[in-house]
């Protein structure tokens, strides 16, 4: 491996110009493709294998058009200082809006909540339901300004008036603030690792290449494949966040070898061929637990992780070929200072041993590994205990802020219907087999509406053959609450004994139970996505460290920091401890797919981290030094590295937490609070801590099993040589230029 990649390296050097323009063209050719490709078509979500899902379908298959996916708009009326919506005023008020509403050019149709029964039973609280002709992202800006324009006429009444559904939801793209945050930062983090701005800007520069590259590929193909824009957004970010960590630590290296009197051929070889070697594998275990997303069964997972393993192959790819030639065309640009000074004096810099920050926390570690080991697994210990508490569901409207009107349209609806009016389950009855399917579908009507836990059910609503029937059944409870997760479980319970008197089957679905299937299907597929996911990657490691122990410490430090991250989570946002802080008013179920979202993305960063690390100390140990100091020698090479890019990552991610949706601002702060554990924590104090306990019997390899593995040759053992004379006339041209 470290032989392939270094001819790999210094030929890029050598062809630097046929490199460049190489990837010159890549990039136009796709961005080319992406730009002329048509638009994609929103894909509906779509969840197999769940009972809610399965309904939905059947009701798409018996109700042709019936399950459009016309946008919505629930507009709220409430009366004020305790009078009645059906006060004569009020009512005209309420009509004059409703008549309004219903003039929009793209409005299918509108509610009166006089003739369809929906007002309050205090009668201070009236919805209408506004529905549309084309779905939410096909609104035009003129229909969304005429929706609000109608809610602020009818505001002018006097009346308090609030609207949610889909057609409320901002359609805007993501606005780009969050990468542009995180790129500003992580300018500021290598200019102060490198002290140039030549080396500051040449991984920054790679990585958007890539990241452009990646786009543009997913936007060409979105259409065919009919990917989220999901898919892109999270393409970014990971693209964004690896094509400057593997940059970053081949121009380190580069810079590591010059200092040694390397010429810049030959450093730009060893570079590929050593730290090339850790790219590579380190992004060969981000792709598998990105691909690895496919196991859980949920299109959306799918599509986002195979999106985002591509962008961090062509990081990958970048960085062993394009920095390599851009090392070429600036080999001097990208020293220090004081090299450069050096080399235009006509001397050559030397290598110093100098003691840094990393050799001094090393240093520290290695005094007293037990101390640091136990304080730091009971912190992550601690931190990990809320996750016992954990409660995952689907945040919706009441999980805004209460300065949107969504939020306000919820609880006003709640308060005046009942807190289950806002996530109401629905049952289809299918009815095909059934002597009367009108007898059957009443008496499964009537048998789910006596459970205890149910306000009402609506009357069943048939399909033009009349075998098929919708009803509404409203609970008691929230849509989030356990106690509506466990009505839908006793319905289902009593599902043999309904059916066998009804003589139909049935089915429940809606928003409410589609949430509750989608949490128990992830729940119960995380453990064997971790299997999977964890065992290929010690497996993979096995390979790099040809040691059992340290593959074992890398997955179960993961583990470690990313169980106290979602306790992070679950204390914040759920239990409501600092959620001020963090602009956060409403606390409630965790988001269903933020457990494995966590552990797809975390689990990539935090191997890639081990693996920068360790495969420093591992190197130093394959060439002589004692297991205490290859651990110096890593952390001296490589702690800086490892910080700069752990910094880098907790930039970009925390730049979502101050966005107003509760579940990005739970996305970045579970992403940035699990960087920062497993940077800090794990790789820095874990690691170092159990290798100086293990010492020599850390790189333990059975006999048998080391002949077995195949030898990759990451720490460049077949590169101990002499430098490549050839290159010595190229330094000396390049050097006065």
């Amino acid at each position: 491996m470290a032989a392939f990649l270094y001819r790999m390296g210094r030929l890029a050097f050598r062809r630097r110009w046929t490199v460049a323009l190489v990837w010159a063209a890549v990039l136009a050719a796709v961005g080319l493709a992406g730009m002329t490709a048509p638009e994609a078509e929103e894909e509906p979500f779509s969840m197999p294998g769940i009972e809610s899902q399965e309904a939905f379908d059947l009701m798409e298959e018996r109700f042709p058009g019936a399950a459009a996916d016309g946008a919505t708009a629930r507009v709220v009326f409430v009366s004020p200082n305790g009078e009645k919506v059906t006060a004569t005023e009020n009512k005209e008020a309420v009509e004059a809006a409703i008549a309004e509403l219903g003039d929009g050019t793209q409005v299918a149709s509108t509610v009166d909540p006089y003739e369809s029964g929906a007002v309050s039973e205090d009668g201070s609280t009236a919805y209408t339901t506004v529905t549309y002709k084309v779905d939410a992202a096909g609104l035009t800006d003129a229909s969304r300004s005429h929706l609000e324009e109608s809610l602020e006429h009818a505001r002018d009444s006097g009346l308090t008036v609030e609207a949610g559904g889909d057609a409320m939801e901002d359609m805007g793209g993501p606005s780009g603030t969050a990468e542009a945050i995180g790129v500003s930062v992580a300018a500021v983090v290598l200019l102060i690792t490198f002290g140039s701005l030549a080396a500051a800007g040449l991984p920054l520069l790679t990585a958007l290449i890539g990241v452009g590259i990646s786009l543009f590929a997913i936007t060409a193909l979105a259409g065919p494949l009919g990917l989220a824009d999901t898919t892109s957004t999270v393409a970014i970010m990971l693209g964004l966040a690896v094509g400057i960590d593997y940059a970053l630590f081949i121009v380190s290296r580069y810079r590591e070898e010059r200092a040694k009197g390397r010429t810049a051929q030959e450093a730009v070889a060893l570079a590929t061929g050593t730290a090339g070697s850790a790219v590579v594998f380190a992004g060969l275990t981000v792709v598998i637990a990105l691909a690895g997303l496919s196991v859980v069964g949920i299109p959306m997972l799918t599509e986002m992780g195979l999106g985002a393993a591509g962008a961090v192959v062509v990081g990958v790819l970048i960085a062993l070929t394009l920095v390599p030639a851009f090392l070429g065309f600036w080999p001097n640009a990208i020293l220090t200072r004081k090299d450069r000074k050096a080399r235009r004096a006509g001397g050559t810099p030397r290598e110093t041993r100098k003691v840094n920050g990393g050799t001094r926390w090393a240093s520290f570690v290695l005094r007293r590994p037990l101390p640091v080991l136990l304080a730091a697994v009971a912190g992550l210990g601690a931190l990990a205990l809320p996750m016992t508490d954990l409660q995952l569901g689907m945040p919706g409207d009441e999980a805004k802020s209460t300065e949107t009107t969504q939020r306000r349209a919820y609880d006003a609806l709640a308060e005046g219907f009942g807190p289950g009016f806002n996530g109401p389950l629905t049952v289809v009855v299918d009815a095909k087999d059934a002597d009367d399917p009108k007898a059957a579908a009443e008496t499964v009507s009537e048998r789910i509406g006596g459970t205890e836990g149910v306000v009402s059910v609506s009357p069943a609503q048939f399909n033009e053959s009349g075998d098929t029937a919708v009803f509404s059944v409203v609970p008691t409870t929230a849509p989030t609450g356990q106690e509506t997760k466990d009505l839908v479980n006793t319905i289902r319970g009593d599902r043999p004994g309904i059916e066998s008197e009804a003589g139909a089957t049935f089915e429940v679905t809606g928003t409410t139970a589609m949430n509750i299937d989608v949490s128990e299907k992830v729940q119960s597929a995380l453990v064997p996505y971790l299997l999977v996911v964890v065992g290929l990657a010690v497996i993979l490691l096995l390979v790099v460290f040809r040691s059992i122990l340290i593959p074992l410490k890398a997955a179960a430090g993961f583990l470690l920091s990313v169980l106290a991250s979602l306790g992070a989570v679950v204390v914040v946002f759920q239990q409501g401890h600092g959620a001020d802080l963090l602009g956060v008013e409403t606390t409630g179920p965790i988001m269903s797919l933020m457990p494995i979202f966590l552990v797809g993305i975390v689990f990539g960063l935090a191997m890639d981290y081990e693996v920068f690390l360790v495969s420093r100390m591992r190197e130093a140990y394959v060439h002589g030094e004692q297991p205490a100091q290859a651990v110096t020698s890593g952390f001296r090479h490589s702690a800086r590295v490892v910080v700069a890019a752990a910094l880098i990552m907790i930039a970009v991610f925390s730049g979502f937490i101050g966005d107003s949706d509760a579940m990005i601002k739970m996305i970045g702060f579970g992403l940035a609070s699990a960087v920062l554990l497993d940077a800090f924590v794990v790789r820095m104090a874990i690691v170092p801590a159990v290798l100086a306990l293990l010492g020599e019997r850390a790189w333990w390899l059975p006999k048998w099993l080391d002949r077995i593995l195949p030898r990759v040759d990451v720490e460049g053992e077949a590169l101990t040589r002499p430098a490549d004379p050839e290159a010595e006339p190229a330094e000396k041209n390049l050097a006065r230029t």
